[in-house]
């Protein structure tokens, strides 16, 4: 699967534009990793935070559902097909 107009980079961008810092519990470093689907129409879809802070994981959750930006499907044999991501998401919120 690949995000449309700068591939995973700018959808790690617009993740950072979408993320209210003020939400999140907790001074310093934090750290989770995402998981989902893009599903065979380009939608994210199964959206999972893992980490120890979990207001800075309903946070990433929250900024990722906010883009719609659809992207293009996997593919095997010519025929879109779901595939899960992994990133990992890290912030320093030291003042």
């Amino acid at each position: 699967a690949i995000f449309p107009n700068g591939g995973a980079e700018n959808f790690r961008k617009l993740i950072a534009e979408n993320f209210r810092e003020n939400k999140v519990q907790g001074k310093g470093k934090e750290f989770c990793e995402l998981t989902f689907v893009i599903d065979r129409e380009g939608k994210v879809t199964d959206i999972k935070a893992h980490g120890t802070n979990e207001s800075f994981n309903k946070e990433a959750i929250r900024a990722i559902s906010k883009i719609k930006t659809r992207w293009i499907p996997a593919k095997i044999n010519n025929q879109n097909v779901r595939y899960r991501f992994r990133i990992p998401l890290n912030l320093d919120f030291t003042p």
